[in-house]
């Protein structure tokens, strides 16, 4: 199974169970409905997907669910964050032996380092395995920028970094990567909301969170802007940026769950330190989702999950 780096390949969230426990029979459902609705892989293990929560037999366990759900269907991406580089190489080499097609690597957890430091980390894992490698660029939340001359300085040394995943914010850096690199990396867009502005920038594919709710739409979203049908795109996408926006927030996992929960697509549940969402926090993000599914244009609402369209 080759990745692409190109399309929608959603960050998939972990469901969980009453006891908290892995849900490996929803998420196997789960990722093959992503699949149907036309995402060209998926990734797990990332902060969507409460990776740093989940012990390493763990991530092993939904790596192997992943891969027996979808086959040879579509690609399953590891994402790659630890404490220690030892421990991030350790499940990098792991998620070759499940059979997992990439690798989103991440700057390491707590620590972000110096630039010596970070280099030292991310090529030490994108060298360990043959498998090709997407560099995960999110300073707000990991503290470590990697610029556009670091991110071309890596791609020089490593065969195996192939694409870049975009979430500092600023679609500039789309453009000066690729000034830099020309074709040689593909440039995916890493926040939800700023989707349109990547797909014009040149993004050649984008790492979803909404999609785990709205995978139809979102794969419509992306194939206008990549298709020269801005207009139509920008339909889309003025109806969908609230809910985008909740991408971005400190509690985007509880947001993004919610939104499943109410599309009849996953569960609110989330595992500790993180708590669902409680009172007028609740009631606000409720009223924000629900608004934005009842203005919902008509003409969306066949892309929506079966269960969620008989509820409606």
């Amino acid at each position: 199974m080759t990745v692409t780096w190109r399309g929608v390949l959603p960050a998939i969230t972990t469901p969980f169970q009453a006891d908290c426990s892995v849900d490996h029979a929803q998420l196997a459902a789960h990722v093959r409905w992503l699949i149907e609705a036309g995402c060209r892989g998926i990734v797990a293990l990332g902060s969507l997907g409460e990776g740093a929560t989940l012990a390493a037999e763990e991530k092993i366990e939904i790596l192997q669910t992943c891969r027996r759900a979808l086959e040879e269907r579509a690609p399953v991406i590891s994402g790659i964050a630890a404490l220690s580089t030892a421990e991030a190489v350790r499940l990098a080499r792991k998620s070759a032996e499940t059979g997992c097609a990439g690798l989103m690597v991440l700057p390491p957890y707590v620590y972000a380092g110096d630039w010596r430091e970070l280099k030292a980390h991310v090529l030490a894992v994108m060298r360990s395995t043959d498998l090709p490698c997407m560099l995960y660029n999110n300073p707000v939340a990991y503290g470590a920028d990697f610029l556009p001359e670091q991110i071309a300085e890596l791609a020089r040394e490593c065969e195996n970094l192939r694409a870049v995943k975009e979430s500092s914010g600023d679609v500039r850096r789309i453009t000066a990567i690729r000034g830099l690199l020309q074709d040689r990396l593909e440039i995916l867009v890493g926040m939800d909301d700023a989707v349109l502005e990547g797909a014009a920038a040149g993004a050649r594919g984008w790492v979803a969170g909404l999609a785990n709710a709205l995978p139809r739409i979102s794969v419509r979203l992306w194939e206008m802007a990549c298709g020269g049908k801005v207009e139509n795109a920008a339909e889309i996408y003025r109806w969908f940026l609230p809910l985008l926006r909740l991408d971005t927030k400190p509690k985007f996992v509880q947001y993004i769950k919610l939104v499943q929960e109410m599309t009849a697509t996953g569960s609110a549940r989330v595992r500790s330190p993180r708590l669902e969402l409680a009172g007028e926090e609740l009631a606000a993000i409720r009223q924000l989702i629900q608004q934005a599914l009842e203005n919902m244009p008509e003409n969306f609402r066949p892309d929506m999950h079966p269960t969620w369209a008989k509820a409606v």
